[in-house]
């Protein structure tokens, strides 16, 4: 496993187990950054949620083709990072299947992440890897700023953005 990304205890963040369903939620983000650290924050509100184990949960930072040998286990990929949506700081939105590849591949640059994301995914679909079931969740940053505080708008929207992954994956793991 080496080379491969870890969680915040050291342990790698990825374990596959033969015959089992898997979902993978990459939450990115630079927690330096203020308000971008959003999906790294989400993922760990996750972990300290009943029921988190439905899912492996990856605090993906910054990174990007390393990610790739987590998706080409993972028969569902839950992707949370902020972006911009045209929306209230704090506001969250949901985008599944197609809705979400149209969303990213908008000529509009929504996220400083949002090329890596692209070309991991490009990168799955070539390796025919690419789960069927995937989904971003995005949250709208109010500031994109050296701190490691999130806006209050941000930090009072995480609850409802954990809530909405949770249900999505309680959601895929029931189907």
């Amino acid at each position: 496993m080496s080379g491969l990304a870890q969680d915040s205890t050291g342990q790698p963040a990825h374990r596959v187990f033969p015959g089992t369903r898997t979902s993978l939620v990459l939450g990115f983000g630079n927690v330096l950054l203020s308000d971008d650290g959003a999906g790294v924050q989400v993922v760990a509100r996750l972990r300290s949620q009943p029921g988190a184990a439905v899912a492996n949960l990856l605090d993906a930072g910054t990174l990007s083709f390393s990610l790739l040998p987590y998706i080409e286990v993972a028969d569902s990929l839950l992707v949370i990072d902020a972006a911009d949506i045209n929306r209230a700081a704090g506001t969250v939105n949901l985008y599944e299947g197609a809705v979400m590849d149209a969303f990213l591949m908008s000529t509009r640059r929504r996220s400083v992440h949002e090329v890596g994301i692209i070309d991991l995914l490009d990168m799955a679909r070539l390796s025919d890897c690419l789960p069927l079931r995937r989904a971003l969740l995005c949250i709208q940053p109010g500031r994109i700023d050296w701190s490691e505080q999130l806006s209050a708008p941000v930090a009072a929207a995480l609850p409802e953005a954990a809530s909405q992954a949770a249900a999505l994956l309680n959601r895929w793991q029931n189907s």
